[in-house]
């Protein structure tokens, strides 16, 4: 019995290196192999069991698997800028502190250089807007343009601020009325009534015209006498009178005539070249003949002298007494097809192109 224990072609309890039984304490545990790439219970076996070794079976452990899905989406995480501060919390105090986020505008250049600037002004753009030239922005972009212009110097920025009371604004050349206190009126007299807001005898007069509750105060420019019938300019703007009725500013005015026909030949070159009447020289800037019918020819007259009943008495001196007479026209303002004894308002581009014709 002892000999069959010690007999080592006997496998049953040998101890030696190539044999250690199950009961064996330094030995693998049974059924386990320790060849190369194999999982073992030695530490490199461990290693390569788990994926770490190097040889050509690595990787193909269990424990060797792909890495966890949810951590290939996360990606890495960056570091919070101000860590323990809510954003939102940061976003609110930045709103507190500074206000809503707006759009930046391109900054234009300081307007305080501009001798033209007046800080309790009104806006350029704004007061062209009022006015009627356009809108606001397109008079933002006439701005921009280089077409606008006040006390004659060009300005190209926005942001300038100007007076509309003592400065002067115009655009492309022309003056635009900015004092919202001033107002124009065309008056298309009848025959018959007296050029004047009030007459002590009692006649018709202006005034009689007016509505207070939609006419501002307003006087008349020039004179029309009784029996002449046409356009009458009104207005409370005393410099824009002073011009209009100044003889050194030459503003042209435009009559038709009607007197008794046929007018001879000549009468006309007469006219322009000057007659002598009592308080001195007076001859018109155009003369044209306009119908005529049996009896009766129209005539078109253009002059800019103002002085009393000058039309009615220049045709007396060429023995064609005047019997119909009536004004068309002041300068650049017509009385078209306005119906007798009615007032209307003058449009901004009247009353730009009305004081550019008198140099204002």
């Amino acid at each position: 019995m002892a000999q069959s224990r010690n007999n080592p072609s006997r496998g049953g309890g040998a101890r030696g290196p190539q044999g250690r039984g199950k009961g064996s304490k330094s030995g693998p545990k049974a059924g386990f192999r320790s060849g190369p790439g194999k999982a073992s219970g030695s530490r490199s076996g461990d290693a390569a069991g788990r994926g770490y070794s190097k040889g050509p079976g690595a990787g193909r452990g269990k424990a060797a698997g792909k890495p966890k899905a949810a951590a290939s989406r996360k990606g890495p995480q960056k570091p919070r800028a101000f860590s323990g501060v809510d954003k939102y919390e940061r976003r609110a105090a930045a709103i507190k502190e500074h206000g809503p986020h707006r759009r930046r505008r391109p900054k234009n250049p300081p307007v305080d250089r501009l001798e033209v600037h007046d800080e309790n002004g009104v806006r350029l753009q704004k007061l062209m807007a009022q006015a009627g030239v356009a809108s606001r922005r397109v008079c933002e972009e006439m701005i921009q343009d280089g077409r606008v212009s006040v006390d004659c110097e060009i300005v190209t920025e926005l942001g300038v601020r100007v007076d509309p009371v003592l400065q002067a604004v115009h655009v492309d050349g022309m003056r635009i009325q900015t004092d919202e206190k001033l107002v124009y009126y065309a008056f298309n007299k009848p025959a018959g009534v007296v050029s004047t807001m009030e007459d002590p005898d009692g006649r018709r007069c202006v005034s009689d015209f007016l509505d207070p509750r939609k006419h501002e105060r307003v006087f008349h420019v020039g004179r029309l006498d009784v029996e002449t019938e046409g356009l009458l300019l009104l207005t409370n703007d005393g410099e824009l009178t002073n011009r209009l009725t100044h003889p050194s500013y030459e503003v042209p005015k435009t009559y038709l005539v009607q007197v008794h026909g046929p007018v001879e030949k000549g009468v006309g070159n007469q006219m322009k070249q000057g007659i002598r009447l009592e308080d001195g020289d007076a001859k018109v800037d155009d003369f044209r003949l306009v119908d005529s019918t049996p009896g009766h020819v129209l005539i078109e007259v253009v002059l800019h002298s103002g002085r009393n009943r000058i039309v009615r008495r220049m045709f007396d001196a060429v023995n064609h007494p005047v019997e119909k007479l009536a004004r068309t026209h002041v300068g650049p303002i017509a009385i078209g097809d306005q119906r007798q004894g009615t007032v209307r308002k003058l449009s901004h581009t009247e009353v730009g192109n009305l004081l550019a014709s008198v140099g204002m």
